[in-house]
C-alpha cells in the first residue's frame, strides 16, 4: 500500500460523520461517492483493500468501500 492506511480509514470514518445525518441519500453512498469523486484510484485501491483485509472502520465506511470504483488493474 501507497497511503498512510490509517489516514485513508480517518478521512473516511469523517465523511461517514459528515453524511451520517444528511437526508439526501444513504451515508454510504455519499462517502463512496465522495471517494470515487476525489481520490486518486491507487488511495480507493489502497481503501478497499485495507478495508477487505479486516481493517477496523465505521460501518458506514465498511458498506462505502464496496460501492468504491476500482480501475480493471486494481
Amino acid at each position: 500500500m501507497h497511503y498512510d492506511t490509517m489516514k485513508l480509514i480517518h478521512m473516511a470514518k469523517q465523511m461517514a460523520d459528515f453524511f451520517r445525518n444528511q437526508p439526501d441519500r444513504p451515508a454510504a453512498e455519499a462517502v463512496a461517492a465522495h471517494i470515487n469523486d476525489n481520490w486518486s484510484p491507487q488511495m480507493r485501491s489502497d481503501f478497499v483493500a485495507l478495508i477487505r483485509s479486516g481493517a477496523e472502520a465505521d460501518p458506514i465506511v465498511r458498506d462505502a468501500a464496496d460501492l468504491v470504483r476500482l480501475t480493471a488493474a486494481a
